[in-house]
């Protein structure tokens, strides 16, 4: 499964690279807003992991809020794209969140992760390495599909176990099987809680630019959350 997700995202990549906003609604208007409210708008000096920087667009607005940025993905064609667009204002490596991290205990204020958990089969050995880096006190950041919003692409519904999902993205013209986890909620703040303390439950709507674009797909997003956003802190 890990190397279906790395080949499919190579694949995306350049599809994430040319994606204009109006055809981004769900990262532009929904999931990133979101987000940001939770990020400080001065991080100067800060060391900042962006965990799964996918084609760099957090990396870039870590770094032009002062951060020293750490970018890293599984995608070696994402990490590529993420190089072109910040330069030498972060360092971009690619690694598996599913193993241990080349990073010093205690070395980072902040990691920042974008809906990449959901495509991580086992967190232990992620949150533990986060929390290994993180410094004490430190924030931790990410955003995952809402559990119970994936229950709607299964005909065969177990909300109590963690499930394999493919779904099907369709991106200029193409089809792209995308596999990743779903688990219920109880597993995510089960798998949290031995690190780390929580401090903001965020289940994000979408704008009122999203409205205008795309007015039925606002109209679900403002009944049921697609996104589960996190913040909490090294204990």
């Amino acid at each position: 499964m890990k190397k279906q997700v790395q080949e499919t995202f190579d694949k995306l990549a350049g599809v994430y690279e040319r994606m204009g906003d109006a055809n981004n609604l769900y990262n532009t208007q929904y999931e990133r807003p979101a987000m940001m409210k939770l990020i400080a708008s001065d991080l100067s000096g800060l060391q900042v992991l962006d965990a799964g920087c996918s084609a760099g667009w957090y990396s870039q607005q870590l770094a032009d809020k002062g951060a020293k940025v750490t970018s890293v993905d599984m995608s070696p064609e994402m990490v590529n794209i993420t190089k072109k667009l910040v330069g030498d204002r972060a360092e971009v490596l690619c690694l598996d969140l599913e193993e241990p991290l080349p990073f010093a205990a205690s070395s980072y204020d902040m990691i920042v992760s974008s809906l990449t958990l959901h495509y991580l089969k086992n967190w232990k050995v992620t949150f533990s390495e986060f929390s290994r880096i993180l410094k004490p006190g430190g924030s931790f950041i990410f955003s995952i599909h809402h559990p119970l919003t994936d229950l709607q692409l299964l005909k065969d519904v177990y909300y109590f176990s963690t499930e394999l999902i493919v779904d099907e993205w369709h991106k200029e013209g193409k089809t792209y099987e995308v596999p990743f986890y779903r688990r219920p909620l109880s597993d995510i703040f089960n798998a949290l809680l031995p690190h780390f303390a929580i401090e903001e439950v965020v289940e994000p709507k979408p704008t009122s630019v999203f409205k205008e674009f795309a007015p039925d797909q606002y109209e679900k997003l403002i009944k049921i959350p697609n996104f589960l956003i996190l913040k909490i802190s090294k204990k």
